[in-house]
């Protein structure tokens, strides 16, 4: 039979009920303080994200802003110094011809290195007044490294036209004489069709070629020989153009190798990262619209030119190159330049905003990238721009970005 407590037992256990009781009243006060501590650390802690939240949204709306600011202010400095090049620019006079004048001209290509150089020196698309220069040029017949002081490829006019080096004349000459009324092109940065159909009328009736009216009067006027090459745009990074020299001509003598660019949508630098290396004392421009396109090389981030072709087989069938019927036709009818860009997209998002004067995605890369919401479905300009804010340094549009990272993480590139 076990043994009952001693009263001193029972009284020490008596005297430490109050002891426990105040120890869980103690440790039950400090769980409830540090409950609260915590839940007042988590509602501090959501507080500093939401604010980190609202500080990254009005970062983004700031660097949209003045990336919206910056590319209003470049479109404005652009269209000042276009202005400029317009106001300095001046226009030579433009000779009338008529049947019989063009019929004393080819009297005259009978009458050897003499009467050749005569046609070319009354066109006046040499640079200068060099008689004996051209005279000497003439004498190398159909010599494809005797490049004349105009703007004029001598060796491309010949592989092109077979029949211009079976005349026997120089093919300068023979462009002036026969080449033009037949619609042949002096140079890959001419296009005859096109520049006839924008200048109908004063082509018409001065009965001149095209070369001929550029020279002395287009490119003073701000009209462009190609499609893609762009006057104004163009001179706007060359300002002392107004000394006498056509945009156009200077592209190909200097400008190509200062790295200007001809065109919005061709970027002299990423086009020569594809070019063959043998290739490289061509101007990147006139390489591509020579050969760049059949060879499957873009002319920008967001235009691939063989992706363009794939998509469009009517254009492979025509035989045209993609950047041209591009800028001519192709984004008119909402067709998009290469699998970045939503050309029918950006139309309808920028709706009356939408310059109907400005092909689409110049518009998007000279200002338009920053007036939409998304650059294309699913593809929101602000969560983009918040992810990669070094575009605000680079100056760089959110779709171009990515083509541009895409194309780095291709293999071999």
């Amino acid at each position: 039979m076990a043994k009952s407590a001693t009263p001193s037992a029972e009284s020490a256990v008596a005297a430490r009920g109050p002891d426990i009781a105040r120890k869980a009243q103690a440790v039950a006060r400090k769980v409830a303080g540090l409950r609260a501590d915590l839940a007042s650390a988590h509602e501090l802690t959501h507080q500093a994200q939401v604010r980190e939240a609202l500080a990254r949204t009005e970062l983004t709306l700031a660097l949209g802003a003045a990336m919206k600011a910056r590319a209003e202010a470049e479109a404005a400095l652009r269209q000042a110094a276009g202005r400029r090049y317009l106001d300095q620019a001046r226009a030579q006079p433009l000779r009338r011809r008529d049947r019989l004048t063009r019929g004393l001209e080819k009297l005259l290509m009978r009458l050897g290195p003499t009467g050749q150089a005569r046609v070319i020196a009354d066109a006046g698309v040499w640079r200068g007044n060099d008689m004996a220069a051209m005279q000497a040029y003439v004498r190398r017949r159909a010599d494809p490294l005797a490049q004349p002081a105009a703007l004029f490829d001598q060796a491309w006019y010949l592989a092109t036209y077979p029949e211009a080096a079976a005349s026997g004349l120089a093919p300068l000459a023979h462009y002036l004489a026969y080449g033009a009324p037949a619609g042949l092109s002096p140079h890959p940065l001419v296009l005859p069709a096109y520049y006839q159909q924008r200048n109908a009328a004063e082509l018409g009736g001065a009965l001149v070629s095209p070369l001929e009216h550029f020279v002395k009067v287009g490119a003073a006027q701000g009209r462009n020989p190609h499609p893609a090459f762009d006057v104004l745009y163009y001179a706007a990074q060359q300002p002392d153009l107004a000394a006498g020299e056509d945009p156009a001509s200077h592209y190909v003598r200097k400008g190509w190798r200062d790295g200007l660019s001809p065109h919005p949508l061709f970027d002299p630098a990423w086009y020569r990262r594809q070019a063959p290396r043998e290739d490289a004392e061509v101007p990147p421009l006139v390489h591509y619209l020579a050969q760049g396109w059949r060879m499957g090389l873009s002319p920008h981030p967001l235009f691939d030119a063989r992706w363009y072709l794939e998509q469009n087989p009517d254009v492979v069938e025509a035989g045209t190159e993609p950047l041209t019927h591009f800028l001519t036709g192709g984004a008119a009818e909402g067709r998009a330049p290469s699998p970045w860009f939503d050309t029918a997209h950006h139309i309808a998002a920028r709706g009356e905003a939408l310059d109907p004067a400005i092909n689409p995605l110049t518009d998007y890369l000279q200002g338009g990238a920053w007036a939409v919401t998304e650059a294309r479905p699913g593809f929101p300009t602000a969560a983009y721009l918040a992810q990669s804010p070094e575009l605000v340094a680079q100056g760089m549009t959110p779709l171009e970005h990515w083509a541009r990272q895409a194309a780095r993480a291709q293999p071999g590139a």
